[in-house]
């Protein structure tokens, strides 16, 4: 897959695509139904995504709780997953958010990118205060000389399909619901950081990675399964993780930590890739290392029989 970030350095064969336009947070399976239209709408061109960094809506609101399913790299991984051959991940700035209507349809999608056809949510809106509609859109593309198609709402199990709905199921500690929504895992991506060392100095080193920015699901243990994508060690884990800010020494800042089964190995700088599979418990304080012991044993076996079944 191949990705531009500047839309005035696009090279004629990247000109001409279908492409989908949206956040794709989570890329969930509403917006695999937007990407598989865009597919359809023109099998001959190029499939391309035309998406935006940063969100639009931490652009206007940079103070908010963090909200994000995914971050860009992890975004991208799963978009090459669906088959994408281009992204368009354009920075989100100033100029771009004072674009009216017929100048984002004029100036990026026709002009800057050469798109021949573009695929949106029904519900889209574009431009300037979001001043422009999916009827907008249409009636400018007969204009420009670009198709447009709208994807259909899309439901499973009577429940519309959002990013706010997994939001919610990982808030609650669902992560098999999300996953129905998702139409994959619920995966958290990064880099493996330096953290205190204090799970080998209790038997269960672990991969220490930084949430910060991403919607933080409900803190507690969970099983999981894990992917190491670069290194040495590169290759696929079953684990238990702990999110949260870890009570027992008194942390404020939440990370995820991951103890991977059966593994010896330095993973520092490595990107891990980690699933959330299932809830097993609530993040507590325990009344001595003792019993945090005990229960991270007993955490590891139900892990162990939950992701054999998986």
């Amino acid at each position: 897959m191949l990705i531009y970030r500047d839309p005035s350095t696009i090279p004629d064969e990247a000109r001409g695509a279908s492409a989908a336009i949206g956040n794709f947070d989570g890329v969930h399976l509403g917006h695999q139904a937007v990407i598989d239209t865009a597919r359809r709408a023109a099998p001959e061109a190029k499939l391309a995504v035309l998406t935006f960094e940063p969100h639009p809506r931490s652009f206007f609101a940079p103070d908010a709780p963090p909200f994000r399913l995914t971050g860009p790299e992890a975004r991208a991984s799963r978009l090459e997953k669906l088959g994408i051959d281009i992204l368009f991940e354009l920075p989100f700035n100033a100029a771009l958010a004072g674009l009216s209507p017929r100048a984002f349809a004029e100036e990026i999608v026709r002009d800057a990118l050469g798109l021949s056809h573009v695929v949106t949510g029904e519900d889209f809106c574009f431009g300037k205060g979001r001043a422009g509609t999916f009827d907008d859109l249409a009636r400018l593309g007969a204009e420009l000389g670009f198709g447009v198609t709208a994807a259909e709402i899309f439901e499973t199990g009577g429940t519309r399909v959002s990013s706010t709905a997994i939001r919610t199921a990982l808030s609650e500690g669902r992560p098999r619901d999300a996953a129905a929504l998702l139409g994959h895992w619920h995966r958290i991506e990064g880099p493996v950081l330096h953290g205190e060392k204090r799970g080998r100095t209790l038997g269960f080193p672990t991969a220490n990675m930084s949430i910060a920015g991403l919607h933080p699901p409900r803190f507690g243990v969970y099983a999981v399964l894990a992917e190491v994508k670069d290194g040495p060690h590169a290759g696929r884990y079953h684990g238990a993780a702990s999110i949260g800010v870890r009570p027992m020494f008194g942390e404020n800042v939440a990370n995820l930590e991951t103890y991977l089964f059966d593994f010896s190995g330095d993973l520092y700088g490595a990107h891990l890739s980690v699933a959330l599979v299932e809830f097993l418990r609530p993040e507590e304080r325990f009344d001595g290392v003792d019993a945090l012991i005990a229960q991270m044993d007993s955490d590891c076996a139900e892990a162990r029989a939950i992701l054999a079944a998986a």
